[in-house]
This record gives C-alpha cells, structure tokens and sequence, in this order.
C-alpha cells in the first residue's frame, strides 16, 4: 500500500534493464514505461528476459508471469510462438515473457526444464503450475485462468 496517497502500488520488474518500478494499480491500463529505461511494462505482448534478469523478474513482478522456455531451433516452440503471443493479447492483467533455454542453462537446470516448449506459472515468485508442450492460444488462456483459479 502505498501510503501517501492511499493508492494500491504494484511492483513490476523491467523485462530489459532489470529496474524494480512502483505502478498504481489503476494506471496498469495506461501503458506505464520503466523509469530507467522507458521499456513498456505492460506490453501485450510477450517479452524476451535474459537469463540475467529473468530470477530478479519472476520474484519481484507483483502480477502472475507465464514463461514460455524454449529453444530457436526447436520447432514445436517456434509453431507456438504466435499462439504465446496471441494468448498474452487475451490477458492484458498477466505478464507474459520468454526464456531461451540455451542461454539460460542455470534457470533450466533449477526449474527442471526437461522438454521444450514448456510453460511456467509464477504467482508471488513461486512456481504454481506448468505445462509441456505445444498449445494453442485458447489452451494457453484457459490453462492460465484454471492455475490462477480464475
């Protein structure tokens, strides 16, 4: 709670640059940049998060992240890409990034990625669901909405 003015504040982590923002919840639907480097917080779409960024993203980003893992020479992942994009269109509210799984072997190794593509569920920064394979737009939404209790 943000105290001086009464106004509910989440924390977003920049997919790019890694810099913690404070954005009121209700100008989340304005498309609010980062302060430090003027990334877009809240593009609907999905964001590539180094492997740099990616643990302090998922542990201090106050809004449900999906992670699409994936590899590009993998081609269930690159059939799915659009679908990925289209589903994080149809959850503006969900932050939606992805994760080369090559150049990311730590972050593979410690959520045991043992296929790709595979989708990851963040709440709070814990893992609260995942799912292998390739899924369509719709599959994506609705699993999202169920593991969130939606």
């Amino acid at each position: 709670m943000d105290t001086d003015t009464n106004t509910v504040s989440l924390h977003i982590v920049c997919p790019s640059c890694g810099a913690k923002n404070r954005v009121p919840r209700e100008r989340l639907a304005e498309s609010p940049d980062c302060g430090n480097c003027s990334t877009p917080l809240m593009a609907a779409k999905p964001m590539d998060v180094s492997a740099e960024i990616f643990d302090r993203y998922v542990a201090g980003t106050e809004l449900p992240v999906v992670v699409d893992c994936w590899a590009a020479w993998c081609g269930p992942c690159r059939s799915m890409a659009p679908h990925f994009e289209k589903a994080a269109s149809a959850l503006p509210e969900v932050r939606f990034i992805k994760l080369d799984t090559d150049l990311a072997p730590q972050q593979s190794a410690q959520y045991a990625i043992r296929s790709i593509p595979t989708l990851l569920l963040f709440l709070d920064g814990q893992e609260v669901a995942r799912q292998a394979g390739a899924m369509p737009a719709q599959a994506i939404v609705d699993w999202v909405r169920r593991s969130l209790g939606a």
